[in-house]
């Protein structure tokens, strides 16, 4: 099984890119936001994979980061829910976005993917909300960027640190991830680890 792909970009598609290893090139589909992290055709690319192996067919799914990966993984496991429709959602939203839709049950935002309508939304908002607080703090801070120069979002890392803080004071993981991704829309995403956590009591008390 193929769980990663370190090599030359050879081209790129509207969904999906051709990593060249050591002169053999692998067909790779992406979400839209993949591909927009990746160099210019010609240079040094590192993804993330993940093999769907089918009775005809074996089929590479290329990802910017374990996180990414690991979402498509937990999306997947949806009902209704395939390789194609996770891979919208993760071309609609970034990673930090769907935690916090996923946190708040926001199934509006998730609407925003080509193929997820109001009762898609709904299901994946609620079956992925205690899944999510994990994955989150198993994951978050742990991305590895797509291209050499890639920016990661240090938010992420924060937002966990204070959903680890909550739960230690005694608050459910479930809990306290929904009041950190609704207090970190009020103090903003640069706020610090303290401010944050003091938010999400706030959001606890009401």
């Amino acid at each position: 099984m193929i769980a990663k792909l370190t090599g030359r970009l050879d081209s790129t598609g509207e969904d999906w890119a051709i990593v060249d290893c050591a002169g053999v090139g692998y067909l790779v589909h992406c979400a839209t936001r993949t591909l927009a992290r990746l160099p210019a055709v010609g240079g040094q690319v590192s993804l993330v994979v993940e093999t769907l192996m089918r009775e005809d067919s074996l089929r590479l799914i290329g990802f910017a980061s374990a996180a990414e990966r690991d979402w498509f993984r937990l999306l997947t496991q949806v009902q209704g829910v395939g390789s194609r429709i996770a891979l919208a959602i993760l071309s609609a939203l970034e990673v930090d976005e769907l935690v916090r839709a996923i946190a708040a049950q926001d199934k509006a935002l998730l609407t925003r993917a080509d193929g997820v309508g109001p009762k898609l939304a709904q299901r994946i908002a609620i079956e992925l909300k205690d899944k999510a607080a994990g994955l989150m703090l198993g994951h978050a801070a742990k991305a590895t960027p797509a291209a050499a120069g890639a920016k990661l979002d240090p938010s992420i890392g924060v937002a966990a640190d204070a959903v680890s803080a909550l739960v230690n004071l005694g608050y459910g993981r479930a809990e306290a991830f929904g009041a950190v991704a609704t207090a970190s829309q009020v103090v903003g995403a640069k706020a610090r680890l303290e401010d944050l956590i003091r938010a999400g009591l706030r959001e606890l008390g009401k």
